[in-house]
């Protein structure tokens, strides 16, 4: 944790600030939707479809326009940003604790176990992703579960591979020796004295991991296999707004916009936290 506290405090860190506090600005948004939305991002109304932005309907403002059922495009957006952190959260979460878990295993323990987990990376790795992920959904079905479990289980070789080599340069160190010459068991030793010493290039690998799974889920979205109606999704919105692009551009193009904002963000501070941990930067 004092690496990443210096990491985040060292020179360049102001350039990275703005973002960084965007992608703040992201999270307390998805947080607090359900107060933050002037209205129901479910509600209907068909006399108020497709209003461009800024119209007043009655007592409603739509600041951010209306979609083709008359709801409210900002309420949708700000509620969209929920669904699409919350998966990513999930979804990294899942697959970091199973790729983790492999990857220290392989290096620690080596033999059999080292050589079947690493073989299985190397299938899982042959396989492109987001095809994966599109066949797993179609068989299992959409929803906010399945999106999850999917794409936690289908981005776990990265983790693996990051915490299999991590693992082999920290196993034959002297505190290592020395926990298990104390008498520290297996699961003791892995979690209280080596997971500590590798987790700074896995904090990277989650955070760069962290925009890839926004962009799944919008994708996912856009093809009807992941969030589904009426839950509000960014993916989901632009699959929406696609049809109308002529006559009501502003559907498509905030969520859009949402969206390459946040994944720009999380891209740069991950980016930041790479070029600090990276040994290299010592040099310069």
């Amino acid at each position: 944790m004092s690496r990443l506290r210096n990491a985040l405090s060292a020179p360049g860190a102001a350039a990275v600030a703005p973002f960084a506090l965007l992608l703040l600005i992201f999270a307390l948004v998805a947080l607090l939707a359900p107060w933050l939305a002037p209205l129901d991002p479910n509600k209907q109304s068909l006399l108020a479809r497709l209003r461009p932005p800024g119209t007043a309907a009655g007592a409603a403002m739509f600041w951010l326009g209306t979609d083709e059922l008359g709801r409210d495009l900002l309420s949708r957006t700000i509620h969209g940003a929920r669904a699409s952190l919350v998966v990513a959260l999930l979804s990294v979460t899942v697959s970091g604790a199973v790729g983790i878990a492999l990857g220290v295993l392989a290096g620690y323990l080596r033999g059999w176990v080292e050589i079947a987990i690493m073989r299985a990376v190397d299938v899982m790795l042959s396989i492109p992703a987001i095809l994966l992920a599109i066949i797993t959904v179609a068989v299992l079905g959409p929803g906010f579960l399945n999106l999850v479990l999917v794409l936690g289980f289908t981005r776990w070789p990265r983790y693996t591979r990051v915490a299999y080599a991590q693992t082999l340069g920290q196993a034959n160190l002297p505190y290592i020796a020395a926990s298990r010459l104390a008498g520290a068991r297996t699961p003791r030793l892995l979690l209280r004295h080596l997971l500590p010493n590798i987790a700074a290039p896995l904090v990277v690998v989650a955070t760069l991991e962290f925009g890839l799974m926004i962009l799944f889920e919008a994708g996912l979205s856009f093809l009807g296999l992941g969030i589904q109606p009426p839950m509000p999704s960014w993916g989901s919105i632009m699959s929406v707004g696609r049809s109308y692009v002529g006559t009501a551009w502003w559907i498509a193009t905030f969520p859009g916009i949402c969206l390459f904002m946040l994944v720009l963000s999380v891209n740069i501070c991950g980016d930041h936290l790479r070029d600090r941990f990276d040994p290299r930067s010592s040099i310069r």
